[in-house]
């Protein structure tokens, strides 16, 4: 059940009458904002390691395998157990990972595989965290207010975007006072302070949530009962298209993990500069997020979902072709825009879509869908890199982006003609006897 609730002050911020949606969305701002800070510290560590684009992208993989490895466990425990609890427990584990970082920061690294171990813990907490995450959030909101949770819920996550990787930029070119027992911050190591002290924030406000959403599937584990959700998703083929769109469209057109070889090779602006073309997108992002909170469209949802991923397509090619810092921003910054309307469209597709008691395991495929996007992208990228050099990658990225969005526009005619994002509407194409 949500929190209790006030009366709205203020069209377009209805979710906030939420307690526990306003401490929630605060915790998760400053999580992101140091794990986004954390990633570009890692990057350009492993980067002045090796000098490879591969290990860049392997760094994407260590994080994405968990995901694979622990996909079905995780599903199920988010519908078994208590979702805040869950979360609890992998953002504990992901304070000890950061504390790795630290440990192997002040003690000198000269290979990159500790960092791989350690971001493997990473993607594990996550590949737990994930689900359980998504399927709380409808707990903190009423129903008709979903939308609106959403779209918020990807603004703040947008904003903390923008400022994390600039701010990791920052801080891994600040030097600090020497601190205690003669230990002096600096760089990576600094960065890894300031992660933990974002997690341990997180920590003491999702502890102090009232929400206590508890067991929502009965049913002792099975191997039907475990893969349930897959089940679903695959007799359902607005979510099916949903989450295939996505993985092929950022599995093509990721320059995540390319984007410190723009920044050192290509636009020559070092780890600011780095810092400013990982928070572009996000500023896009934000920006249409906002516009999104006040001015909620209210149909043909498919239509404006294979648009905004054609959008996408092309900015990655525009990027790609750019040799100005201020046009790659430009271009990055409509990516980032693009992608914040299909984020919001498939965000309230997988939750308005999808029974209560199965939204944990649903999720947790819809998990395994983004990090193959993202983390497996990073790789895809970084091995493309290698054999062809960044910019052809991310040309032929976003390029193919362009083609699957035209294709699976016809694929999936469902999902192309979906409308209103009411669960009504939505499960009307649900499995016989798992629309309610």
């Amino acid at each position: 059940m949500p929190s209790p609730l006030e009366k709205p002050t203020r069209r377009g911020l209805e979710s906030f009458a939420s307690r526990d949606f306003r401490r929630y969305q605060l915790a998760r701002v400053a999580v992101i904002l140091g794990a986004e800070a954390q990633s570009v510290a890692v990057a350009w560590q492993v980067y002045s390691i090796t000098h490879r684009p591969l290990d860049l992208g392997y760094t994407g993989l260590a994080l994405f395998l968990p995901g694979l490895l622990f996909l079905l466990p995780a599903g199920h425990v988010a519908d078994r157990f208590d979702r805040r609890q869950i979360i609890l427990l992998c953002y504990g584990l992901q304070i000890l990972c950061t504390a790795g970082l630290l440990s192997l920061t002040h003690v000198g690294m000269h290979g990159v595989y500790p960092i791989y171990a350690v971001l493997f813990l990473v993607g594990t907490a996550r590949a737990f965290s994930g689900p359980a995450s998504s399927a709380l959030i409808p707990h903190l909101v009423p129903e008709q207010h979903f939308v609106n949770a959403v779209t918020w819920g990807g603004a703040i996550f947008q904003f903390a975007n923008t400022m994390g990787p600039a701010l990791g930029g920052v801080l891994f070119t600040l030097p600090l006072a020497p601190l205690a027992f003669g230990v002096r911050l600096e760089g990576a190591g600094l960065v890894y302070v300031f992660t933990l002290l974002t997690l341990v924030w997180f920590l003491v406000l999702v502890g102090s949530l009232h929400v206590r959403p508890g067991r929502m599937e009965h049913r002792a584990a099975s191997m039907k009962v475990v893969l349930a959700g897959f089940q679903y998703v695959r007799r359902m083929p607005m979510l099916m298209g949903s989450f295939s769109l996505d993985l092929f469209v950022v599995l093509l057109g990721g320059s995540v993990a390319l984007m410190p070889i723009f920044a050192n090779d290509i636009l020559h602006t070092g780890p600011r500069g780095l810092g400013m073309l990982r928070a572009a997108p996000a500023v896009g992002a934000l920006c249409t997020s906002l516009v999104m909170a006040r001015f909620p469209f209210q149909r043909k949802a498919g239509l404006r979902l294979f648009v905004s991923v054609a959008l996408f397509g092309a900015a990655i090619v525009v990027f790609g072709l750019s040799r100005s810092l201020w046009l790659s921003l430009a271009a990055l910054a409509v990516s980032g825009a693009a992608d914040m309307v299909s984020v919001i469209i498939r965000g309230s597709l997988l939750q308005l879509a999808t029974p209560p008691e199965m939204r944990g395991r649903v999720s947790a495929v819809n998990s395994l869908f983004i990090g193959a996007s993202n983390e497996l992208g990073e790789f895809e990228s970084g091995l493309t890199a290698q054999w062809w050099g960044a910019v052809r990658a991310t040309l032929v990225g976003g390029i193919g982006a362009l083609v699957v969005s035209g294709l699976w526009a016809t694929l999936f005619p469902g999902l192309r003609n979906a409308d209103e994002l009411t669960s009504a509407s939505l499960r009307a194409q649900a499995p016989t006897g798992q629309a309610s």
